[in-house]
């Protein structure tokens, strides 16, 4: 036997994040759980996929007099888990609003990155990139 199906369609992922990751710009990627948003892989500086509030969290924390030290992984990763949030909702309620088409892409612009989200039936893609000069 070759492989399954689903360890096929896992290595085309795979290759296809690889190639996604060295684009110039791509800072980030995050792969989303279509049903219930839980995060299936996360590639590039998670940090930047953060949320400004966490970031803020993070910066008050590191900057705060106690004598305990933050732990930096744990801020991050519930960073991560916000952000992951944010995006499988914003899919799933803006996904509401063209209710007789398909919805096929998301770009969300700021002026320091760009965020273009992805949906398909089995997974959500977010990729956060360096916004180009206008």
């Amino acid at each position: 036997m070759v492989g399954s199906p689903a360890a096929n369609g896992h290595d085309s992922l795979e290759e296809k994040l690889g190639r996604l990751s060295k684009k110039p710009g791509v800072k980030a990627s995050i792969i989303l759980d279509r049903v219930n948003g839980a995060i299936l892989k996360t590639s590039g500086d998670v940090s930047a996929l953060r949320t400004a509030k966490a970031r803020d969290a993070a910066t008050a924390t590191a900057a705060s007099f106690s004598n305990d030290a933050p732990i930096p992984e744990e801020s991050e990763s519930k960073g991560v888990e916000d952000f992951a949030a944010m995006i499988w909702n914003f899919v799933s309620t803006s996904g509401q609003l063209v209710e007789e088409d398909e919805l096929r892409l998301l770009r969300l612009r700021t002026k320091k990155q760009e965020i273009v989200i992805v949906p398909d039936s089995k997974y959500v893609l977010a990729v956060v990139h360096d916004t180009p000069p206008a």
